[in-house]
């Protein structure tokens, strides 16, 4: 055998090492591409259970819209309908690494300490039903009221004002959700006396229970009319159990509307059911929301409410032949220049710097966007000169209308024709107290019920006392939503603990001096308060002038929280004179600007769109006061 030489053994070597480079090399590309097509995002899908018609649907959307991002992979759990298994499937879904959670609560009350937790470390998407506190990312859901009313007053068309009894069917003993549905359905026939809910029975979601307790009653009820059940499946059980008794002049709604085999759109086809109300799942939106939120996007809302639609068997063909309920009608009625969308703006005054604020923010969004078209005008506190805009905007022939309502009522004839006119109107801060819903599409702002309830919350947990907390209310604008919803909040939370009252609830129109005028006038009467609840930061700074003026020391004799949290409100905060105030977020320009652009393309857009807000405090103004931007 021949020996290689010297040179030979370097050659070899070099060889060697040249193959052993390549083989690394060819290993490492494969990893990388191997590493290149695992998912960006891995999220966890928790559902409450499977066998319901509406958690199917919604678990296909969410597969759907999935399946066109490559970036996406999706781990589902069912829990069967135990919320302690629920529990157990999210915290599987944590130790598996996922990116972003998506839950449907099986029982509010009993998830919500796993979804604060989780939400320490992750994104949260809560579907359909709520959490209680705020601890999430976003909540998508329906406006159950709504659909409750929807429903009353489809009920009230069925029956034609002829006496009869009604039985409702609540899919579960206590839920929010069940509560504000049936809540919203007899506020409506309250208009009615001559239709009462005669019986109520829980169906628990299931079509067969339905169908047996309605098989127990129906016989002794000859009275009964219509049935209302809470879901569509439950109103097919209800069918079942009064075709089975061979009773002809029962007619039947239910809540769903899905498009599916035995679904709420089917059943109204086929005139197994007299009509339904739709209550979108929610789950296509939920992927969208959640890539939005995983890639950092800047305008993510905190809560989205998706619109509702009444479905009958006159108008089911043409639905059906529209696609989406609403998409052919909104394109149909706009009239939008090929270069540049009308936006006309009707603002409500410049009372706050909470306000000028508000309308920076509308500016600098539109002038961002050169397909935008501002129109913007100043109403300066009146209704009668914001109705008159609106109506300037509808001669125009503005594409959107947005505006801010002074206060609740008075908006029907000038919204009526705007809808003639083929115009969207956009909601804006404030909401409008109307019969017809429809005269508006979309309200974006903030969640003033919630804003008073967290409020409450912070004084609740910093009791200044231990005996009796007496409390001076200082509102805003009389009829306005923001002073309407802000109290209900607020005492709502402090009726559910003792030791808290309000001794004086004042007037006033959001304004410092209001503020400052209100709270002499208390003083003045000789009441001294523990604590000073404003419903806006300027009132707050009004009010804490006065109690100096009485030699007090705002923030220590008396505490004082309010409702803005502006740069005015932490500059108080650093100084000692303000405790806390809760965020009322005024940028709203860039999502006003994405609403009017989806409308004017023709799409269908949430009917709430609710934004994201914080509490800050005198513990919290020192670090956050920077990134203060209004």
């Amino acid at each position: 055998m021949k020996v290689p030489s010297k040179k030979g053994y370097i050659w070899l070597l070099t060889f060697s090492l040249i193959g052993l480079v390549v083989v690394m090399l060819v290993a490492s590309l494969l990893h990388l591409k191997a590493v290149k097509d695992e998912p960006d995002f891995l999220i966890g899908i928790s559902q409450p259970n499977l066998n319901e018609p509406r958690q199917l649907l919604m678990n296909n959307e969410i597969r759907k819209e999935a399946e066109k991002h490559k970036n996406v992979k999706l781990i589902f759990t069912d829990a069967a309908e135990n919320s302690e298994k629920q529990v157990h499937d999210v915290q599987k879904l944590m130790k598996y690494g996922i990116d972003l959670l998506i839950i449907s609560l099986n029982d509010s009350e009993k998830l919500t300490p796993i979804v604060t937790e989780v939400y320490k470390d992750i994104p949260v998407i809560v579907l359909g039903r709520g959490v209680t506190g705020y601890d999430y990312s976003l909540f998508i859901g329906s406006d159950n009221l709504s659909i409750g009313k929807k429903s009353g007053k489809l009920a009230a068309d069925l029956l034609g004002g002829a006496p009869a009894d009604v039985v409702e069917i609540k899919g579960a003993v206590s839920s929010r959700s069940v509560e504000e549905t049936s809540r919203g359905f007899r506020d409506y026939l309250s208009q009615s006396p001559s239709i009462q809910v005669d019986k109520v029975i829980v169906g628990d979601w299931q079509r067969d229970r339905t169908e047996d307790e309605l098989k127990r009653i129906l016989p002794s009820s000859p009275g009964i009319k219509l049935v209302f059940a809470h879901s569509d499946a439950m109103a097919l059980g209800a069918y079942r159990a009064i075709d089975a008794l061979g009773l002809s002049n029962v007619q039947i709604i239910g809540i769903d509307g899905l498009d599916t085999v035995n679904g709420g759109f089917d059943l109204v086809k086929q005139g197994v059911l007299s009509g339904t109300v739709t209550s979108p799942t929610g789950g296509r939106e939920s992927i969208q929301y959640a890539l939005d939120i995983l890639n950092r996007e800047k305008v993510i809302p905190k809560k989205i409410i998706l619109p509702s639609h009444v479905i009958t068997q006159k108008n089911s063909r043409e639905l059906a032949a529209a696609g989406d309920p609403s998409l052919k009608q909104m394109a149909s009625r706009m009239s939008v220049n090929p270069k540049k969308m009308k936006l006309g703006v009707a603002v409500v005054g410049s009372e706050s710097s909470w306000r000028a604020a508000n309308t920076e923010s509308i500016k600098n969004a539109a002038a961002q966007d050169l397909g935008i078209d501002l129109i913007m005008q100043n109403a300066e506190g009146s209704q009668d000169k914001q109705i008159e805009i609106i109506r300037s905007f509808i001669q125009q022939r503005v594409d959107v209308i947005a505006f801010t309502p002074i206060v609740e009522s008075g908006w029907d004839d000038v919204l009526a024709e705007a809808k003639v006119a083929g115009i969207p109107v956009i909601l804006t801060d404030r909401k409008v107290k109307l019969e017809d819903d429809s005269l508006w599409t979309t309200f974006i702002g903030s969640d003033f019920v919630e804003e008073g309830r967290r409020a409450a919350r912070w004084l609740v947990e910093h009791k200044p006392v231990s005996g009796e907390t007496q409390i001076v209310e200082l509102q805003g604008t009389a009829g306005s939503a923001p002073a309407i919803e802000r109290r209900q909040g607020f005492e709502e939370v402090l009726t559910q603990h003792a030791g808290f009252r309000v001794i004086a609830s004042e007037v006033g129109d959001f304004t410092t001096e209001s503020g400052q005028q209100l709270m002499s006038k208390v003083l003045q009467q000789g009441a001294i308060p523990q604590v000073v609840f404003a419903h806006n930061d300027d009132m707050a700074l009004g009010a804490i002038k006065a109690i100096e003026q009485m030699g007090l020391k705002p923030g220590k004799d008396i505490i004082v929280i309010s409702v803005d949290a502006t740069k005015l409100a932490f500059q108080a905060m650093l100084a000692g004179k303000l405790n806390m105030s809760v965020e009322c977020n005024p940028l709203l320009g860039p999502q006003i600007i994405k609403a009017a652009k989806d409308l004017a393309a023709g799409k269908e857009i949430p009917v709430n769109i609710i934004t994201a807000e914080s509490i800050f405090s005198q513990e919290t103004a020192k670090r956050d006061v920077t990134t203060r931007k209004y």
